[in-house]
């Protein structure tokens, strides 16, 4: 029987005037508007992580930044300066329901950022549909869709003939830029008219495993595009970090560089820029081994967690031929889908899992840091 123990599911995400404690202090999100931070606003979240928090900045899964480290004392004045960089809004309710996900390649010859714009002032409406806090929308209409794969409930993307609304169904709803936003939203309103919401909870994924759509699903979709390699794309330089985190100073000097898109693969892509950044702490090759990894903080910076990640995954990462997902509890808050392989933190040891999640079925329990990293166990067992 495995060894996993329930984590605490809080069925909520963290946001900046609704911030998550963790092992580290609260942890504060900032949702950028349109997935994209002018240079004035990547500076000023950098000076004041370092001045309210530890200075470290993560960016999560769903294209956000997260700011660590922030005490009850020093959170009003953060609040206040997020405020005057335009990144905070009305009310805790309104900034949950801002949860989209913006395609980081998108050009201004698509509809991306005036849907992006649409979207967010239909979500802060008075009339907004009241979801639970980890539904999510994807903006996924550049030239090619390549956001398939992240944690979300509507998606608007690009279909062979013009825009699609989507779920995880593999067949979507034609739409036009005109009723996109209109639909996303009305099909927001018939998820929770169909009982979607549970106490509070509740996702599209789980609603269609025992609802049919709504009339006019019927459009194939394109296939996704793979995820991009950190390195030149059209729309400028691709940069990375090891597990999504950096320093303030980082951020700082990124900001120097221009414009920054935040994208869900924990990278940021600096507006066109042609040559590759020369800053410590980037990951700019498409070969680095540090992304074959993934971890979430682990302990002791999560309460949740049951063993350091970080140091596991990056001793492992240069033996590595496929993605490794190292998850300190069952929770597998860094990469919510399978992975080739996973090693979950428990009471017990680490579970190793192959093609799943962080609470899938093991092939082995019990394992130490020790038993992964001074001998060649994955081999041996893989």
């Amino acid at each position: 029987m495995t060894n996993f123990q329930s984590p605490i599911v809080q069925g909520w995400c963290p946001g900046a005037l609704r911030p998550m404690q963790s092992g580290d202090g609260l942890v504060v999100r900032v949702r950028p508007r349109g997935g994209r931070l002018t240079p004035d606003q990547a500076r000023g979240i950098a000076q004041l992580a370092a001045l309210h928090g530890n200075g470290l900045i993560d960016l999560s899964s769903r294209a956000n930044v997260q700011l660590r480290g922030v005490t009850e004392a020093s959170h009003p004045a953060l609040i206040d300066g997020l405020r005057g960089l335009g990144l905070i809004d009305a009310s805790a309710e309104a900034e949950a329901r801002r949860n989209i996900i913006v395609t980081p390649l998108w050009a201004k010859t698509d509809p991306t950022q005036s849907l992006a714009a649409e979207l967010t002032a239909a979500l802060a409406a008075a009339d907004a549909p009241d979801l639970p806090g980890k539904f999510g929308f994807v903006l996924d209409t550049a030239a090619h869709p390549v956001l398939r794969d992240v944690s979300a409930d509507i998606w608007l993307e690009t279909g062979t003939e013009g825009l699609l609304l989507a779920t995880q169904s593999p067949r979507a709803k034609p739409v036009t830029p005109e009723t996109a936003v209109a639909e996303a939203i009305a099909l927001a309103h018939w998820f929770i008219a169909q009982g979607g919401v549970t106490e509070g909870r509740g996702r599209m994924a789980s609603l269609l495993k025992h609802r049919a759509l709504p009339e006019g699903f019927t459009t194939p979709r394109l296939p996704a595009a793979a995820q991009p390699a950190p390195g030149m794309q059209p729309q400028g330089q691709l940069v990375g970090f090891e597990f999504g985190q950096m320093q303030a100073e980082t951020l700082a000097a990124l900001a120097d560089l221009g414009p920054l898109r935040v994208t869900p693969w924990r990278m940021l892509l600096i507006e066109g820029l042609t040559d590759a950044p020369q800053i410590p702490g980037l990951i700019t090759r498409a070969d680095d081994p540090m992304l074959r990894v993934i971890a979430c903080t682990g302990a002791p910076g999560c309460l949740q967690a049951h063993a350091a990640t970080r140091p596991l995954a990056r001793a492992l990462a240069p033996q590595l031929t496929e993605t490794l997902h190292v998850s300190g509890c069952a929770k597998g808050c860094a990469h919510p889908t399978a992975a080739p392989l996973t090693l979950t933190a428990t009471p017990g040891g680490f579970a190793l899992i192959r093609d799943g999640t962080a609470s899938g079925t093991p092939l082995r329990e019990g394992l130490s840091a020790a038993d992964l990293t001074e001998t060649p166990i994955l081999t041996e067992i893989l």
